[in-house]
Parts: C-alpha cells; sequence; structure tokens
C-alpha cells in the first residue's frame, strides 16, 4: 500500500512492509515504556532496524531484562536504559542531560499506566496519577527535549493513544477527576488528553514551520487491539497458560498480539512518507487489527478549541510548554 494519507502533505513512496523495515542506521530513538508490552516491541523492531534505541523506564531490572531480550534477538543491537519516572517533573527534567546525545530522531511517547480500582491516586505534586504520568509526563518531556529534537533534521514525536479514547470526552473542569473519579474514564480521558496534545502539537509545529511541513513532526498513533495470549512469547514478558493462550486463539480474527500493535508507531518513526498533519495512523482492519494506514481523526479530535485549552491547562500544571 503507498504510503499515502487524507493529509495533502503526504508523499508517495514505496508500499510499506512491517516485515521488511527500511534501515534506520545512524538513528537514535527514545522510547518511553519501552520495556514492557507494546513499547517493548517498538523498541525490539526499531533495533532490528539498526536504530540505537533507549528505553525510557523506572525499573532498572526491568530494563536490563528487555535490553538482554532484545540484544539475543537482533546480534549487535544498540539499546541502553534511560531512568524515567513521567510522574517526576525532576526525572523528567533530567532526562535530557542523562541521555548525553548529539541527536534524538524520534521520541516515541508510549509509556502508560492504568488502574482498576478505586481509591483515586496522587503523586507528590497532588496530580491525579494516570493524568500525570500518561499526559502531563509526556507533556513536560517534549519540553524538556525540544532543543535535541530541534537540532536533529526530521525529528518526530511519536504519541501512542489508545481506542479506549474513542467514546470519551474531556472535561476541562475537572481534568484530573478531582470531583469524579472512576478509573476506567480516568484512563480513557488520559488517553484523550494525550492524543489531543499530540494534534495540537502537531498545529504549532506546522505554524512554526510555516506551514512547509518541514523540522520537527508531531505523529498521531494507537496500536488498535492487543492481547497478551496473541502476543509472541518473551523471556521478560508475562507469559499467559498455553490453555488461555489456545482459548484466545479465535480473537486473532479481529484483534492482534501487541508486536503488531507497535507497527504503528514504528511506521510513524520510519517511514519517510509518514508527515504530520489532521491524520491518525492506526490498524487498517476496523482499527483493531492489521498493517498500519492513515485515518482522518476521531471528531473530538479534530476539535482545535478543546486542544487549546488542554495545552493552556498542562501548561500551567507542568510549568513547561514544548516549543519548536
Amino acid at each position: 500500500m503507498p504510503s499515502s494519507s487524507s493529509s495533502s502533505s503526504a508523499v508517495r513512496t514505496p508500499p510499506w512492509d512491517v516485515h521488511r523495515l527500511p534501515r534506520a542506521d545512524g538513528r537514535v530513538v527514545l522510547v518511553t515504556g519501552g520495556n514492557a508490552g507494546i513499547g517493548y516491541f517498538v523498541a525490539e523492531q526499531l533495533a532490528g532496524a539498526g536504530a540505537t534505541v533507549v528505553l525510557g523506564s523506572r525499573d532498572r531490572a526491568k530494563a536490563g531484562a528487555a535490553i538482554a531480550s532484545i540484544s539475543a534477538r537482533v546480534p549487535g543491537a544498540r539499546v541502553r536504559h534511560l531512568p524515567l519516572d513521567l510522574a517526576d517533573p525532576a526525572s523528567v527534567a533530567a532526562a535530557p542531560h542523562a541521555l548525553t546525545l548529539e541527536r534524538l530522531d524520534a521520541v516515541v511517547h508510549n509509556a502508560g499506566i492504568a488502574f482498576d480500582d478505586p481509591p483515586r491516586r496522587t503523586d507528590a505534586h497532588g496530580h491525579e496519577l494516570m493524568f500525570a504520568t500518561n499526559h502531563l509526563g509526556h507533556f513536560a518531556l517534549t519540553h524538556h527535549l525540544a532543543p535535541l529534537l530541534r537540532a536533529t533534521p526530521g525529528s518526530r514525536v511519536v504519541t501512542t493513544g489508545s481506542f479506549a479514547a474513542k467514546s470519551e470526552r474531556l472535561d476541562l473542569a475537572d481534568l484530573q477527576s478531582a470531583r469524579d473519579y472512576r478509573p476506567k474514564r480516568a484512563y480513557s480521558r488520559s488517553k484523550l488528553a494525550q492524543m489531543l496534545f499530540a494534534v495540537e502539537l502537531d498545529r504549532r509545529l506546522h505554524a512554526a514551520n510555516g506551514g512547509n511541513g518541514s523540522g520537527t513532526l508531531s505523529v498521531l498513533v494507537h496500536p488498535g487491539g492487543a492481547l497478551d495470549t496473541l502476543t509472541p512469547a518473551r523471556p521478560h514478558l508475562p507469559a499467559p497458560a498455553t490453555g488461555r493462550r489456545l482459548a484466545h486463539l479465535p480473537l486473532a480474527l479481529a484483534v492482534q498480539g501487541k508486536d503488531a500493535a507497535a507497527w504503528p508507531a514504528v511506521r510513524a518513526v520510519l517511514d519517510p512518507g509518514v508527515r504530520g498533519g489532521p491524520v491518525l495512523w492506526g490498524p487498517r482492519a476496523f482499527g483493531l487489527r492489521g498493517e498500519p494506514r492513515p485515518e482522518p481523526l476521531w471528531e473530538h479530535l479534530a476539535d482545535p478549541v478543546t486542544a487549546a485549552r488542554l495545552w493552556e491547562a498542562s501548561r500551567e500544571l507542568t510549568g513547561c510548554e514544548p516549543k519548536f
């Protein structure tokens, strides 16, 4: 499939093949939450293409296990760990210095946490923890990485959203669910905030670049439906029981494993035909499974007023503002 999109800024490139990625030697990519889940497979696939991959993770042991797993599968893989706690502003602010890099070709905003049960949890600054980690942390991280991204021609900010955000709407008067906390809704809204950030960042980058599509790009992706039971085994990842795997095999007609769920983010990093603009990259089959392709933004993601108000609220809450 050509890498065309509904955005007029897209360019034609050879058909994209998830199993034959273009070489990425010399590129450097930071993947938040790259030690587990979809983020792990984003990191593994990028390393397989020759990129230097940095795993942004709070847990040094889990990151080490992920690095060992990638190295075993990709001889000569260039992978390392960046201690990063997205709910800790000091950790986020220290990231550019800790990277010790002269270039950063892409950051993949992938990390996220989800809680199933009350009570409502907060970070050290009183911010609801899912909103703080999934959205505010990535908003601030983009601010701190902006000089490095600006210095790298063609750099990209890739934000991983979620299908869970499709049916949600933000309550701008209660962004952190202080009045009415429901865990699943709070998670979905935190992912919606993350996606609106990516769209607003694209608008601001487009304006900063004079509308010519040069400079840093903001690309929004979503992984579709991803199940552990359909995911290839890796030594350090949770391994569902064989019986559960077999019972879930019929679901492969509708959803996919986390290795395939990584494809949209990997394409957003590597495909020269991917551009910013009002598009969302996700699986081609009903947005749930299959190779990645562009689709129009969901209607509520295209609301510039809500996105701009969220941006201002995020700036006030973090004391940061990504500028390019």
